[in-house]
């Protein structure tokens, strides 16, 4: 065993450790919901949505993975916070 601290990941390494599993989880989560919900049957406000399937599934998409990326990004944060040399803030 040796004390080496491995080098700090790279933004780009960071970024993609984030979207891909993001990425992943959008495609699967919205199979499992669209499976289930038919896009055209959607309301909004008590009437209609008025959107064509594929604008529904492509929103229900991004919507997922803006969801899956702030997850993942979360998770990046509080694992550096514990990094030495992080700034922690002062309570008290």
């Amino acid at each position: 065993m040796s004390d080496v601290t491995p080098a700090p990941a790279s933004p780009a390494r960071l970024a993609m450790v984030v979207a891909w599993p993001a990425f992943l989880s959008a495609c699967l989560l919205e199979a499992a919901v669209f499976a289930l919900v038919d896009p055209l049957e959607l309301s909004w406000a008590g009437g209609p949505l008025g959107w064509t399937r594929q604008a529904v599934y492509t929103a229900g998409f991004f919507v997922f993975w803006a969801a899956g990326l702030l997850s993942g990004v979360l998770s990046v944060w509080l694992l550096r916070q514990g990094e030495p040399g992080a700034r922690v803030p002062v309570t008290g």
